[in-house]
């Protein structure tokens, strides 16, 4: 096995090969533009990982492993505008630089290639591959619609939440593994205990996604911080916000989710204010330990050398110990 970075590096190579027509410019400057924005890669890498883990070609998954990052930043560019995100990484989100139209035919061009890229696997196994890839694709779906209905209720629950995160996020790192298992050729049960590992991790990285959205560094997280605090979002600190704030604090609460025209910092503020005194940071931090605990247990149960499970250990731990 290799380290994070070697992977990171072939991932990188294989995006920065993509060869774009130059015409039409609207519809390919902004999917390159996507693509060269970075990040930690963690979906592909996680494909390349699983493949040599259980002593498959590492070759063989490059193509997919493009395509799982070519899927992953299509849903982005999606979600950004319908989530009227300004930054994306630092940057400009797509729509914002060009405009909404283009965003959305961009992404559903990159879904395309997603496609392309995914099916480019030996014929044996592209049928198991595109199951898999599109039964995921459908809950991911699912997970963003479940994602906007929440925005219009107050009564969520926590359970409700933690199935929507496990649908809109942690199914592709699922996916991503099972992929590499699949590209491998190791057995079904193999296959689905590095899954399930990978869709607790999913659920950790998810958590702790909301959680530096409001305590995060924005100089290395790379979006606004409070960013969902100003949009009402129905996340992990403000569901159990909601179900544990009484008298005063419950007061407060609803005021911020009911003031439309309070300034960003005040509001912002004032709701970490809040969360902190409810203790939801603590909760927050406790329910991504326990949930990287459980990948860990599963990746104990997967069958791997004992040096890509050190890897593999490795890399759930800074996930979820992540700044950014």
């Amino acid at each position: 096995m290799h380290n994070y970075n070697h992977y990171l590096r072939l991932v990188n190579g294989a995006i920065e090969n993509i060869n774009y027509p130059k015409q039409p410019a609207k519809l390919y400057e902004p999917i390159a533009y996507t693509m060269a924005l970075g990040g930690k890669r963690v979906r592909p890498v996680l494909t390349l990982m699983t493949c040599e883990a259980m002593g498959g070609d590492l070759q063989k998954a490059i193509n997919p492993a493009l395509g799982i990052e070519l899927f992953h930043n299509y849903t982005l560019v999606h979600d950004d505008v319908m989530d009227r995100a300004d930054l994306r990484r630092g940057k400009p989100t797509v729509h914002t630089r060009w405009d909404n139209n283009v965003a959305i035919l961009c992404g559903d061009a990159m879904l395309t290639m997603a496609t392309q890229a995914m099916s480019c696997v030996d014929d044996d196994i592209v049928a198991p591959i595109m199951e898999v890839f599109n039964e995921t694709a459908m809950k991911i779906y699912e997970g963003q619609q479940y994602d906007m209905d929440y925005e219009l209720r107050n009564d969520v629950t926590v359970d409700e939440y933690m199935k929507m995160i496990r649908l809109k996020t942690s199914v592709l790192l699922g996916c991503s593994c099972k992929v590499g298992a699949i590209v491998a050729r190791t057995d079904k049960e193999n296959a689905d205990k590095i899954y399930d590992m990978a869709v607790n991790l999913g659920i950790a990285f998810q958590l702790q996604d909301d959680y530096l959205d409001v305590w995060g560094d924005p100089a290395t997280f790379g979006k606004e911080i409070g960013g969902d605090i100003v949009n009402n979002k129905k996340t992990f600190l403000l569901i159990n916000a909601i179900h544990q704030a009484g008298g005063n604090d419950a007061k407060a609460l609803k005021h911020w989710l009911s003031e439309s025209n309070a300034p960003k910092q005040e509001k912002i503020q004032g709701v970490t204010a809040l969360y902190e005194k409810l203790g939801i940071k603590d909760q927050a931090r406790n329910a991504i330990v326990n949930y990287s605990h459980k990948a860990l247990d599963l990746l104990h149960e997967t069958k791997m050398s004992y040096d890509a499970y050190k890897v593999f250990e490795s890399i759930i731990n800074q996930l979820a110990d992540r700044d950014h």
